[in-house]
């Protein structure tokens, strides 16, 4: 929320001292770009236009919500605002209605505000760091404090696939498919933010990697608020209390997830990560330039689509489930992007062969960044639930986790966080 403050024609966070120093003539704006289009400029102390992303926009699953993912991921500059619309499948006018009464702004001065903030990032690194020879672009990715560092490094680093991630020396490293080609990300927590590094193909670039950087790491998320409603659960509250700021990670490829989500049915977290290093050994794309262990990117699911299934080292029954699944992404039947709604991909999913709801409602939590995902018929989930002296029946567990809401993706993490760090089976690949 940016609030401006009228006699300095300034806009700030609410929590600014500017603000709160005595102006009566205090107006509240839901979103920077709304403050920007009454004609305010961004307070240069409190730097209310470099905040993190608000998680409402994660929360909503109406239009306006999946419009601002998709906003954020850059689609304006690809696409325009007509290509938002037909994404959406809602005319311009019901996407610019909804929008308006949501962030205060169209789709366009969303994405300026958005341009603009990312255009002073990289001015501002580029200045403190000077050039890179090698072509990398620095940054800073702003959040709302605690963040659980270690319990998210050791999250992603007991999943690293071969050859496209690695977590080394505290920095999580790995490959990503871009609009405009691959690029390198390394991401390291620091204090009070994540250093970012990019190697891109295209400069044009940098807002949608950051912007997946961002959902990964679930820099968006709002701690205080989970704490709220989590805090006071006799069960979780001591659980987040011994580790506050734990995030429910989300994903930089929807597809990539997909596969591994497949890939993760009925065996070990070290199982579906020793599959998934095959699939890129075998259908990934090498790197024009490999850079220590990222060599390749997470093969297409058109690459998979069209393989043999004699060369997929799985179950008849999941070769099937993983090559109908790769058909219909890249068909275009199912469709995973952070514009998505969730219970139109949900339903989808679970009509493919071999696609249940624990795969379907994992890859909405993690490819959709839903924060209000329960698994009931996980294993570890049950297991955990039982530790606590909860209910471990899958119908039960999803009754009694109705008191989670919305944050139920961030019980899930902090469940699975109680059955230690070796890796149990169904749990989260």
């Amino acid at each position: 929320r940016g609030a401006s403050v009228s006699p300095a024609g300034r806009y700030c966070r609410a929590s600014c001292p500017l603000e709160t120093a005595g102006h009566r003539n205090v107006r509240f704006f839901p979103t920077a770009a709304a403050a920007q289009v009454a004609g305010f400029a961004a307070c240069e102390r409190c730097r209310p236009d470099a905040a993190p992303g608000s998680p409402e926009w994660n929360v909503r699953p109406d239009i306006a919500g999946r419009a601002m993912r998709l906003i954020a991921d850059g689609v304006i500059e690809r696409a325009g605002v007509a290509g938002l619309a037909a994404r959406l499948r809602c005319s311009e006018e019901l996407l610019d209605r909804a929008l308006r009464l949501a962030a205060g702004a169209g789709a366009v001065a969303i994405a300026a505000v958005q341009r603009e903030r990312l255009a002073r990032e990289l001015l501002e690194s580029r200045q403190s760091s000077g050039s890179d020879s090698n072509g990398w672009i620095s940054l800073q990715l702003p959040f709302r404090a605690p963040l659980a560092a270690d319990s998210l490094m050791e999250f992603l680093a007991v999943r690293a696939v071969p050859g496209v991630e690695e977590v080394l020396d505290g920095t999580y490293r790995r490959t990503m498919r871009l609009p405009h080609g691959p690029a390198l990300v390394e991401l390291t927590p620091r204090d009070g933010f994540v250093a970012c590094r990019l190697r891109l193909t295209a400069l044009v670039d940098v807002g949608p990697a950051v912007q997946r950087c961002r959902r990964l790491f679930d820099l968006d998320a709002d701690p205080a608020a989970v704490a709220d409603v989590l805090g006071q659960d006799e069960a979780l509250g001591p659980v987040l209390a011994a580790n506050p700021g734990r995030r429910a990670p989300g994903h930089v490829d929807g597809h990539e997830l997909a596969v591994r989500a497949v890939l993760g049915q009925q065996v070990s977290v070290k199982g579906a990560r020793t599959l998934a290093g095959r699939l890129v050994a075998r259908h990934g794309e090498l790197l024009a330039e490999p850079d220590g262990g990222l060599t390749h990117l997470f093969p297409s699911v058109g690459a998979i689509a069209s393989s043999d299934p004699a060369e997929l080292a799985m179950p008849v029954a999941r070769q099937k489930a993983l090559l109908g699944l790769c058909a219909a992404l890249e068909r275009g039947d199912v469709v995973i992007d952070p514009g998505a709604s969730r219970t139109e991909m949900e339903t989808q999913l679970v009509a493919l062969r071999g696609i249940g709801p624990w795969t379907a409602g994992y890859i909405a939590m993690r490819a959709l960044s839903d924060p209000d995902t329960f698994l009931p018929t996980d294993l570890g989930v049950l297991h955990a639930m039982a530790g606590l002296g909860l209910p471990s029946k899958p119908k039960a567990a999803a009754e009694f986790a109705l008191r989670w809401q919305p944050w139920r993706s961030y019980a899930l993490a902090h469940l699975w966080a109680t059955l230690g760090t070796k890796p149990k089976a169904q749990e989260a690949p």
